[in-house]
């Protein structure tokens, strides 16, 4: 049976900020989660709040919310006594805090969880998580599950949370809308490995994408990360270290998902085709 490792992921997220957290199926998102939610073992090093993680295990995670794809509420149980049971672990557990967002959400706290749709799991994950207070939220790929009406409202749930300062979400997801709309910072991994990271604006003003003729896009030669052609011409996305460009091509800031698309098929910083 073969394993699956991250190497070399090395990133800091202030407080008070979102980081989008991209990459392929496989990529190692999930296991990243997990690593920072104590729940798989890792060599390496993790501060979380100022303190290092593992001699402050059992305080930090108090200061850790997250919302997984996994189930592991008690499916005959209703959603209040889920949360009065697992809430006895988190010292700031609030429930207060929880019905106001049962009602938020539209969660009826007498219904059984295993009567719960995928996407009210998850709302309910998610209330859970908030009502402890976290510092940290984890979340992983909770939007896809959403109905549109409340991903408008888990959006700006996002940013309630994070707008005192003092607390930071990781999103990961596949919905690049979502990270061009509300993310600050960008964490780009590929087979285990960290692609990119930094703040959004910074990290897509490090490149460009460039169209026109053939030639003249392959004239830009070392500055290449990958080129793709089409029937109209070539398409490409360069390195940003020098803004004049050749007037006969046309040039934007990428978007998150041409960043995904096009560092992919460049398998890293190699260049182009």
């Amino acid at each position: 049976m073969g394993t699956f490792a991250l190497s070399n992921v090395h990133f800091e997220l202030p407080a008070g900020y979102i980081c989008g957290l991209i990459g392929e199926n496989g990529a190692g998102k999930t296991t990243l989660l997990h690593i920072l939610a104590g729940l798989y073992e890792y060599d390496g090093t993790i501060y979380l709040c100022g303190k290092e993680y593992r001699s402050n295990e059992s305080d930090l995670k108090e200061a850790i919310g997250y919302v997984f794809h996994e189930e592991w509420f008690d499916g005959g149980a209703s959603l209040l006594a889920n949360s009065r049971h697992y809430g006895r672990y988190y010292k700031n557990y609030d429930e207060l805090l929880l019905k106001n967002c049962f009602d938020r959400f539209q969660l009826d706290e007498k219904k059984k969880y295993r009567k719960l749709s995928k996407g009210e799991k998850l709302k309910f994950a998610f209330a859970f998580a908030l009502a402890h207070h976290p510092k940290l939220l984890l979340l992983d790929e909770p939007g896809a599950n959403f109905d549109p009406a409340f991903r408008e409202a888990f959006h700006h749930i996002l940013r309630e949370f994070t707008a005192d300062g003092t607390r930071s979400v990781i999103l990961s997801t596949h919905i690049t809308s979502d990270v061009e709309r509300f993310a600050d910072y960008l964490l780009f991994l590929k087979d285990g490995k960290q692609l990119l990271y930094g703040d959004i604006e910074t990290v897509r003003d490090q490149y460009r994408m460039v169209a026109g003729d053939r030639s003249k896009v392959k004239a830009l030669g070392e500055r290449l990360i990958y080129m793709e052609e089409t029937s109209v011409g070539s398409s490409a996305l360069i390195e940003n270290t020098n803004k004049i460009y050749d007037k006969a091509l046309k040039v934007w800031e990428p978007g998150v998902d041409e960043l995904m698309y096009f560092l992919t098929k460049g398998a890293w910083h190699g260049k182009g085709n």
